[in-house]
């Protein structure tokens, strides 16, 4: 189940990635051009905020139940996990930029239902969702980060135990 569970979790992040930046599209189009702040504005948001929810909520049982998350630092320490750039990351860091990311999409999404010009709402929308993502794109694993890389694909190759 967990191997599984990473897997969906890897995949959801590409779901987010490329719904983050037809949202910032969107958003920057309607900045651009003044046009209304639209029901299929509203829905990227939405499906975006979905995404990164579940993914978070996925990732959190792989903190809990995983060796690289509350295991790593029951078993050494919060002192020892902050001395190791590894275990900082995958206990402490990637953890925290991806919930700071979410709060940001959150918040992103609730402008969109705010009584305020259309204008504002693509600003504040474009603002929020760029901040997010590229928060999401430094604290991606992504396979050339040495010691804590993952496949962009699942199965692409397989994953060591040691950058489990």
């Amino acid at each position: 189940m967990y191997n599984g569970l990473l897997d969906l979790h890897n995949l959801l992040r590409w779901v987010i990635l490329i719904l983050a930046i037809v949202a910032i599209i969107k958003a920057a189009r309607g900045l651009s051009t003044g046009t209304p702040f639209t029901s299929g504005d509203k829905k990227i948001g939405l499906f975006l905020m979905i995404a990164a929810h579940t993914n978070f909520l996925i990732g959190l049982y792989q903190w809990f139940a995983g060796n690289w998350g509350l295991k790593t630092i029951q078993n050494l320490g919060m002192g020892e996990v902050m001395k190791n750039a590894t275990y900082r990351y995958w206990a402490i860091e990637h953890l925290t930029g991806m919930l700071i990311a979410i709060v940001l999409i959150t918040i992103g999404r609730g402008v969109s239902k705010k009584n305020i010009s259309d204008k504002a709402k693509h600003r504040r929308t474009f603002w929020f969702y760029v901040v997010a993502l590229l928060i999401i794109l430094f604290t991606i694993p992504w396979p050339w980060r040495l010691g804590i890389g993952r496949p962009l694909l699942p199965g692409t190759h397989q994953v060591s135990e040691v950058n489990r």
